[in-house]
């Protein structure tokens, strides 16, 4: 179910196929911008309010791996939804990592793509949600040298600020809540993601923890944040 005020993006170089999707959600309710190419996709990010981005990847002047990098460097947080002609499961995995939140394969069921669509708003929505905390709690995670603010969604280490794409924070934040407790991939991508854990799943958490432990600084120091329980999945050491 749209909201009216909300409003999606859509950067896709053939008009056909942004046509369809314009479409559907266009039924729905939501307020649509439309993008040709990856240059008019960031300068239409930088000038509205956009509350979620379809993507392709395959687009002229800046593809939309780039348009992520940009959009992620700038702080922008809404979700985004690769839509791509690209199937395999390093492109897909290469997607998430560079910040996006789902990745859809052309052809692709219009009606999929809107529950998708619906699904992402609402988990965003959720996530930030303010959340009244006791006035004697602390809405931050200390751990040694480490803070994570769930309410400014910072990480920072030793004073030091860490950027995270949003994946990273949630599975940080994810593990970092439960000190010592042992999350499996499949657990942790059905809660960060949002969604029926699938076969590359595995892979795309491996990843993404690979990626947050050297953000860390894990290479470089004796601390160890993340520690990989061999055959079962991860934990937080704190």
């Amino acid at each position: 179910m749209g909201m009216q005020r909300t409003t999606i993006l859509i950067a896709e170089d053939d008009p056909d196929i942004a046509e369809l999707i314009a479409l559907h959600l266009g039924k729905e309710g939501y307020q649509l911008l439309k993008a040709a190419d990856g240059r008019e996709a960031v300068r239409l990010v930088q000038t509205n309010i956009i509350d979620l981005v379809i993507l392709d990847i395959m687009m002229p002047h800046m593809d939309g791996y780039e348009v992520v990098r940009v959009i992620r460097e700038q702080q922008y947080r809404m979700p985004i939804i690769f839509l791509s002609a690209k199937t395999s499961d390093f492109d897909k995995i290469s997607g998430l990592v560079m910040g996006a939140d789902d990745y859809m394969t052309k052809p692709f069921n219009p009606m999929e793509l809107l529950a998708r669509v619906n699904a992402q708003l609402r988990r965003f929505r959720q996530l930030n949600q303010p959340v009244a905390a006791p006035s004697h709690a602390s809405s931050a995670i200390v751990a040694g040298g480490l803070t994570i603010d769930q309410e400014q969604r910072t990480v920072t280490l030793y004073n030091d600020r860490i950027d995270l794409t949003p994946k990273e924070f949630d599975i940080l934040h994810l593990l970092a809540s439960h000190p010592k407790k042992v999350f499996s991939a499949e657990h942790i991508f059905q809660q960060v993601w949002g969604e029926a854990y699938y076969e590359s799943g595995g892979n795309t958490v491996m990843v993404h923890i690979r990626t947050l432990r050297k953000k860390l600084g894990e290479d470089k120091q004796h601390q160890q944040w993340i520690k990989t329980v061999w055959g079962v999945g991860y934990a937080f050491q704190g």
